[in-house]
């Protein structure tokens, strides 16, 4: 059975900085994709950034140069390091896997597996 468990948000002032964590469990992860979305109040679910099976990393456009996304094959655990954060920012963050996944990777629909989601708060 796959679970993925997001630790990490919190509510911090603008220009701060956070580490969101995603451990997932239930069989290897190594070559799956790996990736966070976020949802703000009275939105929907928006991609952020993506780790590839294979080492490379996309963002979206919003987050390019402030985010970054790691990932530790031997601890199947993904993170997501947010800087200069924003209170636009603020949104419930969720970590997802998916084992096969072409061009259309920032579609929420495609992905196989999601966490709970861990809420990050950014104050003005």
């Amino acid at each position: 059975q796959v679970q993925l468990v997001e630790s990490g948000g919190g509510l911090v002032q603008a220009g701060g900085s956070l580490r969101l964590s995603c451990a997932a469990s239930g069989r290897t992860f190594s070559s799956y994709a790996m990736g966070w979305f976020r949802q703000a109040p009275g939105k929907g679910r928006e991609f952020v950034a993506i780790s590839w099976g294979g080492g490379t990393r996309n963002y979206a456009d919003s987050v390019k140069g402030r985010f970054t996304i790691f990932r530790d094959n031997a601890k199947n655990t993904v993170y997501l390091q947010i800087n200069s954060l924003k209170p636009e920012d603020t949104a419930v963050y969720y970590c997802a896997v998916c084992r096969f996944l072409g061009a259309q990777f920032m579609d929420p629909g495609l992905w196989d597996y999601w966490g709970q989601g861990t809420q990050v708060t950014v104050s003005s």
